[in-house]
């Protein structure tokens, strides 16, 4: 297979290395520059850190004098705006820059095209929208977050061939194979906050941190508890590896709470009444500078996010099990539509298969509705 040079090769690049950092910049989107000179890379770089160097600051810094004159490709939009960093269309320029090749431009209102319009102010030629739909997948949570104040949550789910996530009596480990585990590891390294139900941390006791081969991020545990039934000894609670929050109602137990407290655990009140609301809990979510979520939750809980509308993306794991009975819960429970017509549905489908497992990904077609409660 012979490979083409064009600006493609080069944006490649880029989106590999934004790519590899997706999931440690919070509510920062992941981007990737690489800055070419006759013929030769001469910067790369990536946005590292919230608060640290943008893409293009790290490969200006490695192109040095080299950029004079050069392409540089970013897979998104240089901001042009002072924030936490100065705006990195100015240091494009300084640089002198002859040529900007850029995937896509930035959601965010603050920047949505002025980058570019200064950089095309100064004469420097500016081309948009190379590998635009690769680049936008690596921000698609960012993009989520800055237009709407919500975090962006991945459903993670893993069912037997009859859609069971355990057997009758509670057992559910392990349904899938090392191989998709390991998939659910990578998820959780690129989420700020992975979600759960109280059932889920009473049933199983689970950790939900990173596990890895190599060292990842242990994403913020979630637990939507509304009357804190979340024991002291809870692996959630006890082992110190993340932090904890809890999602609970303004009349829970106040001696629950203290204790809670105590033990290092933030508790978080969402609204009145027996149970938690899960649109007030998301929007609660995204005032703490959350955005991105994977939710690992129950059936209850799943369904009664996805009802709510507020689910962007679904990862179904299907093993090729079959436990049967009437009472194995499954991965969504809720009151479910009349007809078949009228059921959920997903788009932009991925089908994956690893061993003897199938992953199958896609986003859920989205329906105003009230939100339910769980």
């Amino acid at each position: 297979m012979h490979t083409v040079i064009n600006d493609e090769f080069y944006m490649k690049l880029a989106i590999e290395l934004a790519e590899r950092v997706i999931g440690q910049t919070g509510i920062n989107p992941a981007v990737g520059c690489v800055i070419v000179n006759d013929g030769q890379i001469v910067g790369m770089g990536a946005h590292l850190r919230r608060g640290e160097g943008h893409a293009e600051v790290h490969a200006l810094q490695m192109a040095g004098s080299r950029a004079e004159g050069g392409t540089a490709y970013v897979t998104l939009e240089p901001c042009s705006h002072f924030g936490k960093t100065p705006p990195c269309s100015l240091r494009l320029m300084e640089a002198g820059v002859k040529r900007v090749v850029v995937a896509c431009t930035d959601p965010n209102p603050v920047v949505a095209g002025s980058g570019l319009t200064l950089l095309r102010q100064q004469a420097i030629e500016v081309k948009v929208g190379v590998l635009a739909l690769e680049a936008y997948r690596i921000i698609e949570k960012f993009a989520k977050y800055i237009t709407t104040g919500l975090p962006y949550v991945t459903l993670k789910t893993a069912q037997t061939l009859d859609g069971k996530i355990a057997t009758h009596e509670g057992h559910s480990q392990w349904i899938t194979n090392e191989q998709a585990r390991e998939v659910v590891h990578t998820l959780r390294h690129r989420h700020q906050a992975i979600m759960v139900g109280i059932g889920t941390v009473l049933q199983d006791d689970p950790s939900l941190t990173t596990r890895l081969s190599v060292q990842g991020l242990n994403p913020i545990r979630m637990i939507v508890d509304s009357k804190l039934r979340l024991p002291l000894n809870a692996k959630v609670v006890s082992d110190k590896s993340a932090q904890t929050w809890v999602l609970t109602t303004i009349t829970a137990d106040q001696d629950r709470a203290a204790a809670l407290e105590r033990n290092g655990v933030t508790v978080i009140r969402i609204n009145e009444g027996d149970r938690v609301d899960v649109r007030k809990a998301i929007e609660a979510c995204g005032q703490r500078e959350i955005s991105s979520i994977l939710l690992e939750g129950g059936g209850h809980l799943n369904g009664s996010m996805l009802e709510a509308g507020l689910i962007d993306q679904v990862v179904l794991m299907i093993a090729p099990k079959i436990v049967g009975h009437k009472d194995a819960p499954g991965s969504f429970i809720f009151p479910g539509p009349a007809k078949m017509s009228d059921a959920y549905c997903l788009e932009q489908i991925s089908v994956e298969t690893l061993g003897d497992n199938v992953i199958i990904s896609g986003l859920p077609v989205r329906q105003e509705q009230e939100g339910r409660e769980e």
